[in-house]
């Protein structure tokens, strides 16, 4: 059985994807995936880990996401049935890229042996 914060969670990451896919207008948003999603126990605050295919724009698109969380916020409260909707604080997933890395190193070892 999941825990109300992991239902939570689960639900935030699920809504915030089809937001961002049909309801957000710029375009650097539309490219963010919602890779993850941790909420307090108390439900005050989330987490919301994501990737963008653009890495050139990966600051700007952090910054855009985290001034646009009272948006998401108010969209979510209108899709979940909370007593509180947490506060959302958006972080840069940065598990994919490193995982691509170590392929990479993995790779030039196993290329250096033939």
């Amino acid at each position: 059985m999941k825990l109300k914060g992991e239902r939570v969670a689960s639900d935030l990451m699920k809504e915030l994807s089809m937001i961002l896919l049909t309801e957000v207008k710029d375009e650097d948003l539309k490219n963010v995936t919602i890779t993850y999603a941790t909420v307090t126990n108390d439900l005050s605050m989330a987490k919301v880990y994501f990737t963008t295919l653009d890495d050139e724009k990966r600051d700007k698109v952090i910054k855009d996401m985290n001034n646009a969380s009272s948006y998401f916020r108010t969209e979510l409260a209108k899709r979940l049935d909370l007593r509180v909707m947490p506060e959302i604080k958006f972080v840069y997933d940065e598990s994919i890229e490193y995982g691509k890395h170590i392929e990479d190193i993995i790779e030039k070892i196993n290329n250096e042996d033939k």
